[in-house]
């Protein structure tokens, strides 16, 4: 049974007569007659009684009509829940993110979007690119922050939603270190905090130290950015790192900025989407506000 031919045995009972039905379903009288007439073989039955003026339901016809009432205050409640979500006054976006961009960039941006659109749910998943990637492709997320490097291999069924930010590499140093800018062929005698397991910022660390020249001499493998502030700042070794990962470092320590000279890679932000799949209104409203917050920190 079509919902298009139960509705129009709801506006014959309410309305009195096929005629009448008809109209008000915005179909042709011949139409409506012979929709009731396949409903009546699908029920396999008669629900209505024809009069000379007007029709009358059959216990059958009472039975689908109660249904039809049921189905449409269904269908009126989903249109005001559409409607709704059309005008952001609800709507849920399932984001993926990873750690540093969470407590920064994704932070600021949640901020202003539940100031602004409280209705609206945001549930965040972290974990590594590899891991967003795969859910992003099972449908599991509708959108999530990445970081790319210029090696980064690209997945070709994903799209950049909006290209957020430049996350620039600077170097950890402990706050006892009284210059500012440094070569990075001078630091070649250095010891240098890393990360772990073939985290990309390493890649980054040895690129650029072939590039000066030299190969790091590797004290210490941190199994996160906290980890490695706290090796520098008990004078282990220096790091280099994404500025993201290190925005409210220690007192005792010092982020610097690493000259354009050296060439030192510096990681993209990215918002993907899984080409081919249009997004619902509160997730393109979500990207627009990750955008106003990466601008908001160009600005600083």
């Amino acid at each position: 049974m079509d919902v298009v031919s139960l509705l129009l045995l709801l506006d014959i009972a309410e309305t009195g007569s096929i005629t009448a039905g008809a109209e008000r379903s915005a179909i042709t009288v011949s139409a409506a007659s012979q929709r009731v007439s396949r409903l009546e073989r699908q029920a396999g039955q008669p629900l209505l009684v024809r009069l000379p003026r007007g029709v009358k339901l059959t216990e059958a016809g009472e039975l689908l009509v109660a249904r039809a009432a049921a189905v449409r205050r269904e269908l009126r409640e989903a249109d005001a829940e559409l409607a709704a979500l059309r005008s952001l006054e609800t709507g849920t976006v399932r984001l993926g993110s990873f750690p540093t961009a969470s407590a920064s960039l994704l932070s600021d941006a949640l901020v202003t979007l539940r100031r602004e659109r409280p209705g609206i749910t945001v549930q965040v998943r972290s974990a590594l690119r590899t891991e967003l990637l795969s859910m992003l492709r099972s449908g599991e997320l509708d959108l999530a922050l990445m970081w790319s490097y210029e090696w980064t291999d690209a997945a070709d069924w994903v799209v950049p939603v909006r290209r957020l930010m430049t996350d620039n590499t600077v170097l950890l140093v402990p706050d006892s270190w009284h210059r500012s800018r440094f070569r990075l062929a001078e630091l070649a005698d250095q010891h240098w905090i890393v990360r772990g397991d073939d985290h990309p910022s390493v890649e980054a660390l040895l690129r650029s130290c072939q590039r000066a020249g030299f190969t790091p001499e590797i004290a210490y493998r941190a199994h996160d950015y906290q980890e490695v502030a706290a090796m520098v700042a008990a004078g282990i070794g220096i790091a280099m790192t994404p500025s993201l990962a290190v925005e409210r470092v220690a007192h005792d320590l010092r982020t610097l900025p690493l000259p354009a000279a050296d060439q030192v890679p510096a990681r993209s932000i990215e918002l993907l989407a899984p080409s081919r799949r249009e997004l619902a209104p509160a997730a393109a409203l979500l990207a627009e506000h990750l955008a106003r917050a990466a601008d908001a920190r160009h600005q600083r």
